[in-house]
């Protein structure tokens, strides 16, 4: 079962932009499982590939738009979310007696800085719509036989491996096969294949952005990006493309989503 849950946050000090990168607050979701899991956390910080999580960079929650690169520090006492997804149940699970014992005074550590913890969403929200939580039979029961139209919301910087090199353009392969990598390895109903040969891009409004600190850059895409199916397309092809497309809020796509890139949502509008 998926969970994309939002931790609201407080720094009880000013947070620098050294700490706020990707591999900050990875160690800081580690230290939260190592919290109530140590084994857990060591086996997660051991793991090369594959990792059934998800994060998102550090979010001012007076912001509209996703924030990845900070020039200036967030002050203290100014309220901020994180969104953490959770695609495997079993892990979920061990995490259980974390949410359920959050102590509000508990102090965590981001570099020299403290946060506490005030509360955690995991249902919609009318005001925060990356919150949600859904089985995979119900993702896949719910999932349209009909509906042709795909967009999407690529809200942080995100890119896809070929060959040796990345690529920040999102074509219909690279999105759709991201999508059905992690369906297959977390969901437990397999989808063999997909058609993509009906899939189209009909809309885009794209740009590259990049990412960088200490230790690297990174150059994604972000924008909003619509595909359509079209033709003689079987309802069980079109229902499979849009059971991927309805994963994508919990999954992400493409590289380094455990360190907040390829934060991607599905959003509705007017055909």
């Amino acid at each position: 079962m998926p969970h994309s849950l939002i931790l609201n946050l407080l720094p009880l000090s000013a947070i620098s932009p050294n700490y706020l990168s990707g591999r900050h607050l990875h160690a800081l979701f580690l230290t939260l499982v190592s919290h109530v899991d140590q084994e857990l956390g060591n086996a997660l910080h051991g793991c090369q590939s594959h990792k059934a999580f998800t994060l998102s960079p550090l979010q001012i929650a007076r912001d509209k738009r996703l924030q990845w690169n900070f020039k200036n520090p967030i002050p203290a006492n100014t309220p901020c979310w994180w969104r953490i997804s959770l695609l495997d149940e079993q892990l979920f699970g061990k995490l259980t007696k974390l949410w359920l014992n959050l102590n509000p005074n508990h102090p965590w550590h981001l570099g020299p800085s403290d946060l506490l913890i005030t509360s955690i969403l995991g249902t919609p929200q009318s005001t925060q719509p990356w919150a949600n939580a859904s089985t995979y039979s119900q993702l896949y029961s719910h999932a349209s036989e009909v509906e042709r139209s795909i967009n999407f919301e690529l809200a942080t910087p995100t890119a896809f491996r070929q060959s040796q090199y990345d690529t920040a353009l999102p074509t219909r392969e690279l999105v759709f096969n991201s999508l059905l990598n992690r369906w297959n390895q977390y969901s437990g109903i397999e989808i063999p294949t997909i058609s993509l040969e009906s899939v189209f891009p009909s809309f885009f409004d794209i740009q590259t952005q990049m990412i960088a600190d200490s230790r690297s850059k990174f150059i994604g895409c972000i924008g909003d990006i619509n595909y359509r199916i079209l033709g003689d397309v079987q309802p069980l092809d079109i229902k499979h493309i849009n059971v991927l497309a309805d994963f994508a809020l919990y999954c992400g796509i493409g590289r380094k989503t455990p360190m907040g890139m390829g934060m991607v949502r599905r959003i509705q509008k007017p055909s």
